[in-house]
């Protein structure tokens, strides 16, 4: 192959853009699913045959303000307040890897979130520390990119590392979501010790429910507990 064609296959290299359209949530999945739908375009137009494409997605959680009801429910992760300029991360969600079809011009990808209520999840304790507002996405793109050359032939090249979107979407709707599969319980994963101590703790003072039996331990705790257990 001469250097002019060369040079001409590596200009038809496609070069795409990746934009957010919405953040919906499935309507029929077995476990509470966000679907993130992405427009991938080719930015000079034409066809490509398909991408083998890298996500990963994580919550930035720098890129929005905190409340201090909000900042004390996140002390967990983040740390007291006052260390958020060194600590306050972005926490990874997902990762996943999807091979898109042959489009031309533009195509749309669903990125699946899987939305659980294992509180053992950065994410998901943060999403549910957070009671309001919007939770920012920050999506990023590796990959290689299949398309045709000039001669008719099939090359592959790789997608730059920069290639990122963002969006944002209110937190409310992953509360309904999560709600709307495992109701407004929370679960919390005890030790089988941990669990026997409870549950003599509860039959030693007759109470007659869990919620009870953790409010009486919360409301008997010393005067000078942290805020977050009164």
């Amino acid at each position: 192959m001469s250097t002019a064609n060369r040079s001409a296959d590596r200009a038809a290299a496609p070069d795409l853009a990746f934009t957010v359209v919405d953040v919906v949530a499935q309507a029929f999945a077995a476990v509470p699913t966000l679907d993130v739908r992405v427009r991938v375009e080719r930015m000079s137009g034409g066809p490509v045959q398909s991408v083998l494409l890298h996500t990963a997605v994580a919550i930035a959680a720098a890129r929005r303000g905190y409340d201090e009801p909000t900042q004390r429910r996140l002390v967990e992760l983040f740390g007291a307040p006052e260390l958020w300029d060194r600590t306050l991360r972005s926490l990874v969600w997902h990762r996943s890897t999807a091979v898109v079809p042959a489009f031309t011009d533009s195509t749309l990808v669903t990125v699946a979130l899987a939305c659980s209520s294992d509180f053992e999840l950065a994410t998901t304790k943060y999403l549910h520390a957070v009671r309001d507002g919007d939770v920012v996405l920050e999506l990023s793109f590796s990959g290689t990119v299949f398309h045709s050359t000039v001669d008719g032939g099939l090359r592959a090249a790789q997608l730059p590392w920069h290639q990122q979107a963002s969006t944002a979407f209110p937190v409310g709707v992953w509360r309904r979501l999560v709600e709307r599969y495992y109701g407004t319980s929370r679960w919390i994963r005890l030790g089988p010790d941990t669990f026997d101590r409870l549950a003599a703790y509860r039959a030693a003072h007759a109470l007659p429910s869990w919620d009870s039996t953790v409010d009486a331990l919360v409301l008997g705790a010393r005067e000078g507990a942290p805020g977050w257990t009164r």
